[in-house]
C-alpha cells in the first residue's frame, strides 16, 4: 500500500500513456477517437498535477477535438444523407477487388461465404463518399431475399451503414422483396436492433410494402 502512494502519479501518467497507444491501435474510428479522448483526460490530470501546463493545454485541445469527431460520427449512425446505397452487378470488377481486399476479415465472420461472379444475386455497396464502408449481397427467390454477405469494414463497425439497405434506402421493397433471411452462420450479427427478429440459427426481416 506504501508502494502505491507513493508511485501513484506515475501509474497515473504511465497508464494515460499506454491508452493513448492503445487508442491509436484501433481500427475503428469511433472506438479510436473515445480511447484517445479519455487518455487525454488522464493526462491533463497528471500534467495538471505537475504543472506542467503546455502539456495540459495541448491535451485539453486534443478532448475537444476528439470529443467534436465523436459527436459527427455518433451524429452520422443514422443519419440518411451520410451513407449512400449503389446497386452493381455480381461480376463488378470494383466489388471483387473489396471482396479480395478483405477477404480474410470476412470470413471471420462469414466463415461460409463464397463470390459467385456468375450468380444472379443481387450486389450493393454502402459508400461514405469515395469511401466503400459495406458490401450486402442478396440472392432472390421470389419475394423472400436470402442475405449471402452482409459485411462493414472495420473503420466503420461501430457505425451502421448496413441500416440504409435494410430499412432507409428502401430497395428492398421497391424489389417486391417482402422477407429477408440471414445465414445461420453468420458470427456476431447485429441484426435485432434494425427490427430482425430471430428464427432459429437466422434473422428475419418483414419488410413494410
Amino acid at each position: 500500500m506504501t508502494w502505491l502512494s507513493d508511485h501513484w502519479l506515475d501509474l497515473l501518467g504511465w497508464g494515460g500513456s499506454a491508452l493513448l497507444v492503445y487508442s491509436l491501435l484501433q481500427a475503428s474510428l469511433l472506438r479510436l477517437r473515445i480511447l484517445n479522448a479519455v487518455a487525454c483526460v488522464i493526462l491533463i490530470v497528471f500534467n495538471g498535477l505537475l504543472q506542467v501546463w503546455p502539456m495540459v493545454g495541448m491535451n485539453a485541445v486534443l478532448v475537444a477535438i476528439n470529443a467534436w469527431f465523436v459527436l459527427k460520427m455518433l451524429g452520422e449512425r443514422h443519419d440518411a444523407d451520410a451513407f449512400e446505397v449503389l446497386e452493381v452487378g455480381p461480376d463488378d470488377e470494383y466489388l471483387r477487388h473489396v471482396l479480395r481486399v478483405h477477404g480474410a476479415d470476412i470470413r471471420r465472420f462469414n466463415p461460409d461465404f463464397v463470390h459467385d461472379p456468375g450468380g444472379t444475386h443481387d450486389a450493393f455497396l454502402v459508400q461514405k463518399g469515395d469511401e466503400t464502408v459495406g458490401v450486402v449481397l442478396l440472392q432472390e427467390e421470389g419475394q423472400v431475399a436470402d442475405v449471402k454477405l452482409d459485411y462493414v469494414t472495420p473503420r466503420y463497425r461501430d457505425h451502421s451503414p448496413g441500416e440504409f439497405v435494410w430499412r432507409r434506402s428502401g430497395l428492398l421493397a421497391a424489389r417486391g422483396i417482402r422477407r429477408v433471411v440471414t445465414p445461420p452462420s453468420m458470427i456476431g450479427a447485429y441484426y435485432e436492433r434494425l427490427g430482425f427478429r430471430r428464427d432459429g440459427r437466422s434473422w428475419v426481416l418483414d419488410v413494410t410494402p
